[in-house]
């Protein structure tokens, strides 16, 4: 640039803010082959499936609504958590930095992943540095999110599942399809014939008792928990007050990991921080209630950095963003990083009770799925993008709002996102749909001739005066419901008619009426 009193000068060009970037396409399990709507087609076919969901649903909607009855502070319990939530992605930044201090002084190690693959990497060589080539693993969502274990497996590194339900999953090469009963979509007979196959020296007399199934997989586990060096694990909350990570689980599993290993690696995602350690107060109430519908969780476990001669003498922290920032600058999106993994709106939610998790791709299913997915991963990776279809995987029936315990409005969540694809879409059939109709709206002419020209519509209409098949691209529309036919007089020929007239008349006198009565009344 030039100076007007000089010789020309170089300016400096800022540049502008960028949009923070997303979960890398492509990588981890946040985003799934297939569109919505195709892949819960197949599920809903799946008649054993929806049994095993209809069952295991209802009876954790029940206990749950049993133990948060209970409480008569139960709504400013969910008030509190949300403010709590909204405090803490306000000040996500200084937090995270406040935690960090803090979990290095009690002689821990933090690690900072801006996604999945760097977070993949930090945990591959921490383990190589132990000389060990297995590793246990807690139940965590966000190991799931990133695919630790398939990539750890591609590096000559064995990762196996401690938590009941997720080792189920991994033996039989299946896929999670609920945030806290991974294996939701097994009974007991499928179990058995899972443990039969994949556990060494399981007795063949083994049957479908779930005393006796969990004591087989105990039998398999011990051993693993004596000898292996390693263990990962996520963490529920991380306080940033004093450094502290938590778990909390209902099997013991996840405690004998956290405990007996010579190290261990925690990956947890960033949003899971919380100010203060009374903040546990409250969400120790929350988060059991909610999701097993428990008064508290069984398993509880704390544990500040590395303490000499008790626990792991080894601890590393991998704070994962993978996209949590790109939802935190979204003005509305950012409170889909309030939830706390409870699953609540999983087992409220009709959609999800129908098709399983597995529809949804992600390794987050469920109404949260459906709004947490392409908040990290986006929705436009690719044309086509099978998350684009997550938004519209909900009826907008509100029971996930009423179950959420720190209240995220996920029906309206659902619409911005809505919103947003619409908007990103560029010209689409819809769009010009919308437009033509706006065209012809605008037109008294051209709507009372198309009012009209709707009426022929009644030909093609069965007995019952429904269309039970409209043509392309009102297909989609009949693909699931059934159209009124048109009616044989439009409401603007009726009101404009004698017998519309005499109507409108006859309305206006008897409110009239009221009104003279209403008076009457109050003098």
């Amino acid at each position: 640039m030039s100076s007007p009193n000089g010789p020309a000068t170089q300016g400096t060009f800022l540049g502008m803010p960028a949009v923070p970037p997303r979960s890398p396409y492509g990588t981890g399990h946040l985003r799934g082959e297939r569109s919505f709507p195709r892949a819960a087609h197949d599920e809903l076919g799946n008649e054993q499936l929806r049994r095993n969901l209809g069952k295991a649903t209802h009876s954790i909607r029940a206990k749950r609504l049993a133990v948060t009855g209970e409480l008569p502070d139960w709504e400013q319990l969910r008030d509190t958590g949300s403010a709590i939530k909204t405090d803490t992605m306000n000040r996500l930044p200084e937090l995270l930095e406040q935690l960090e201090r803090k979990v290095t002084e009690r002689g821990g190690t933090v690690h900072w992943a801006r996604d999945g693959v760097e977070a993949n990497e930090i945990v591959t060589r921490l383990v190589r540095e132990t000389g060990s080539d297995e590793i246990l693993k807690v139940k965590s969502m966000a190991t799931q999110e990133i695919g630790l274990n398939e990539h750890l497996a591609t590096q000559g590194i064995a990762a196996l599942e401690t938590d009941l339900a997720e080792l189920i999953v991994q033996l039989a090469d299946d896929r999670p399809s609920h945030i806290l009963v991974p294996a939701i979509h097994r009974n007991r007979e499928e179990i058995r014939e899972i443990f039969l196959r994949h556990i060494p020296g399981v007795d063949p007399a083994l049957d479908a008792d779930p005393a006796r199934l969990a004591a087989a997989a105990r039998v398999f586990l011990r051993e693993k928990f004596m000898t292996t060096k390693v263990a990962v694990s996520g963490a529920n909350f991380g306080i940033a007050e004093t450094g502290t990570l938590a778990v909390v689980e209902s099997e013991g599993n996840g405690r004998m990991c956290l405990t007996l290993p010579e190290t261990l690696i925690t990956v947890m995602g960033i949003e899971k921080v919380l100010p203060r350690f009374q903040d546990l107060e409250v969400f120790l109430q929350l988060l059991p209630r909610s999701s097993t519908g428990e008064r508290m969780n069984p398993y509880t476990s704390l544990w500040t950095g590395v303490t000499p001669g008790d626990g792991p003498q080894e601890f590393h922290l991998v704070l994962l963003d993978n996209g949590r920032t790109a939802a935190l600058a979204d003005r509305i999106g950012r409170a889909a990083l309030h939830c706390i993994r409870c699953s609540a709106c999983l087992n409220v939610c009709p959609v999800y009770e129908r098709t399983g998790g597995h529809a949804y791709g992600s390794a987050y299913p469920g109404p949260i799925g459906a709004v947490l997915t392409p908040q990290l991963a986006g929705m436009h990776g690719a044309k086509g993008d099978p998350n684009s279809s997550l938004p519209y995987a909900s009826s907008l029936c509100g029971a996930c709002f009423d179950a959420c315990p720190v209240k995220i409005d996920i029906p309206s969540l659902l619409v911005e996102l809505r919103h947003q694809h619409t908007e990103q879409s560029g010209t689409t059939a819809e769009k010009l749909a919308m437009k033509a109709a706006a065209a012809v709206m605008k037109r008294p002419g051209l709507f009372t001739a198309a009012q009209k020209a709707a009426g022929l519509g009644r030909l093609p209409a069965g007995r019952d005066g429904t269309l039970s098949r409209l043509p392309p691209p009102l297909n989609g529309w009949s693909d699931s419901r059934d159209t009124p036919a048109p009616p044989k007089q439009t409401f603007r020929s009726w009101f404009a008619s004698a017998e519309g007239a005499a109507a409108m008349r006859a309305a206006a006198e008897e409110g009239a009426r009221h009104t003279d009565d209403a008076l009457q009344e109050e003098s």
